[in-house]
């Protein structure tokens, strides 16, 4: 009966150390993932990368106005006259600019949702106005929206 005891406590303690085994191993692997996500070096990068896209997204609005001023200038050229009468390589050029302002527009949404999905991800320290990194003065912006729909 008496080893029937000390078999008993053996066991319990060894049940105890697998589940401690393995809840260090759930700690030990949450405090790595910690690690690598928050860890300063991969902040920078993620910084960088918000910052990178941000100024793409700025660059893309200012390209979507400038094609969009052209598509204006060539159809006031031709205010009044119905465009299957313009001249044939008028037309075409009308077209191409069209297309390069649909393109424009869809690489602006394609970069905006890739934005909006990452910041959506993590509460970034970066955004907040008091906890941007040195020699920043503006916090990046949550969200790009609207996205373009004409």
């Amino acid at each position: 009966m008496k080893e029937f005891g000390i078999f008993c406590l053996i066991m319990v303690g060894m049940l105890g150390l697998f589940v401690a085994s393995v809840a260090m191993g759930w700690i030990g692997g949450a405090a790595e993932v910690a690690q690598k996500e928050f860890g300063a070096g991969e902040l920078l990068r993620k910084y960088e990368w918000f910052k990178n896209a941000s100024a793409a997204l700025d660059e893309k609005k200012a390209n979507i106005a400038i094609y969009a001023k052209r598509v204006d200038v060539l159809e006031e050229s031709y205010k009044g006259i119905l465009r299957r009468d313009w001249p044939r390589d008028e037309r075409e050029r009308h077209g191409q600019m069209s297309a390069e302002l649909v393109g424009q527009k869809a690489a602006f949404n394609a970069l905006a949702a890739d934005y909006n999905a990452q910041m959506a991800k993590f509460n970034w320290k970066f955004c907040n106005a008091g906890d941007l990194p040195r020699g920043a003065d503006v916090p990046l912006p949550r969200e790009y929206k609207p996205y373009i729909l004409d």
